[in-house]
Parts: structure tokens; C-alpha cells; sequence
């Protein structure tokens, strides 16, 4: 696998392997006048179960466990909910200026295998279909890469259309545990901007919550909406 060290895995591996085996003699231990090579072998296929079980587990959940990070785990554990905003580069042709900083939330779902990323906004929601990080310790590089499609509301399509981009943000971890995510996004309607998030909560948000605040875009627009009548 791409986010391990493989060496430690295999060696973690072979003494699971070793436990499950030492544990099934233990349940089910074997008479001595039936101690042949054959009967030491018998084990073997509810070892090979042990291990799938114990594989599966592992990929699934342990992973995260903090007494694997780094030697074993070079990826951080980075799921659940993080908000922050976004400052877009954007220039509103109605205004001629940028819009003030959009708040924003991005769930992240995470296995040892894959990592998924919905970004919501109070006008769209955007998902990844690819995404990986880049780890290089010599450097000191830690990021998390995404390409995803946004989709916006139906009442701003006139204004955002659907589009595809993608996502780089460095990771920060502080000694304390206070998580960061700082990036830059390119999209496919040549627009540019950077992301900063910090780590809000374990919780998987499923809807933008909307005491975050209103699009800075759709709040300036109803004002002088509301001046002009």
C-alpha cells in the first residue's frame, strides 16, 4: 500500500499472524499421538481468516490510532469537519471587485485507502473524485490534493455554472494537535483562490450550516436589490 511503510507492515503482520496462530493451538491444542507436521498445518486457514479480519480492521479504523503515526503511517488523520473561508480571485462583472472572504465548511472522509472531500458553501457543494497526498519528510511536505466538480444552486447557475478543479492544501499539525489546512484551488472557468480551514469537528457535517453566514455575492446583490425597489 501507498501510505505505509511496508517493511514495519509486514514485520506487525508476520506477529499477528504469529498471535492468531498461537491463540487457535491454545483453543483448540492438539493431542500429542496426533502431533505430526500435517496437524501443525490445520490452523493455517483460520489463520488466513484472522488476518483478512485483522486487515480489514486495520485499514478501516486502526490506522488512525496515534501510536502508528509516522513510523508506521506517514498520513495524518484528517477526517471530520473543517471550516474556515475561501478569498477568491474572482471579480464580480456586476461590482468590479473580488467578494469578501466566502465562508465555507469541507467534510473528509478517510481510509488507510481512500480519502473523500465534499466542500459546502451557502450557494454550492463540491465533491472529489480523485485525491492523494504528497509526503515528503526531507522537505518537510505534508499536503492533500483533490480534483472535485462543483455544483452550485439552481438560483445562481446564471452566475456559477458547474465546473471541475481542483484542490492543494498544505497540513499543519501543531505539538498541541490543533490541525490547519491552507491551499490554493484552480478551476476550469479560470478562476484561482486560496482556502484556509481549520479542524471543527469529528462530526461529518452534511449541510452548510447557515449561522456561518450568507455568499457574500448573493448578500451584496439582495441589498441592492433591496435599495433599488
Amino acid at each position: 500500500m501507498k501510505y505505509l511503510d511496508r517493511k514495519y507492515f509486514i514485520w506487525l503482520f508476520v506477529g499477528v499472524s504469529a498471535i492468531i496462530y498461537v491463540i487457535l493451538l491454545l483453543i483448540f491444542p492438539i493431542e500429542s499421538e496426533q502431533k505430526t507436521f500435517i496437524y501443525y498445518l490445520k490452523p493455517l486457514p483460520m489463520v488466513v481468516t484472522g488476518d483478512l479480519i485483522f486487515f480489514f480492521v486495520f485499514v478501516e479504523f486502526m490506522w488512525k490510532w496515534k501510536i502508528f503515526y509516522d513510523w508506521l503511517i506517514p498520513i495524518p488523520n484528517i477526517q471530520g469537519t473543517w471550516k474556515g473561508a475561501i478569498h477568491s480571485t474572482w471579480v464580480d462583472p456586476k461590482t468590479n471587485t473580488t467578494p469578501n472572504p466566502i465562508p465555507v465548511i469541507l467534510t473528509i472522509k478517510q481510509t488507510l485507502l481512500n480519502t473523500s472531500c465534499v466542500m459546502r458553501t451557502a450557494e454550492m457543494e463540491s465533491y472529489s473524485f480523485t485525491s492523494g497526498f504528497v509526503i515528503n519528510k526531507e522537505n518537510q511536505i505534508l499536503r492533500l490534493f483533490y480534483s472535485y466538480d462543483s455544483i452550485p444552486k439552481q438560483t445562481v447557475k446564471d452566475r456559477s455554472p458547474q465546473h471541475f478543479g481542483t484542490m492543494m492544501f498544505n497540513i499543519s499539525i501543531s505539538a498541541k494537535g490543533n490541525k490547519e489546512l491552507t491551499g490554493e484551488y484552480w478551476t476550469g472557468r479560470k478562476t484561482t483562490g486560496v482556502v484556509n480551514l481549520k479542524f471543527w469537528k469529528k462530526e461529518l457535517i452534511n449541510k452548510y450550516p447557515e449561522k456561518l453566514g450568507k455568499h457574500p455575492v448573493s448578500q451584496i446583490r439582495n441589498e441592492n436589490t433591496d435599495n433599488n425597489s
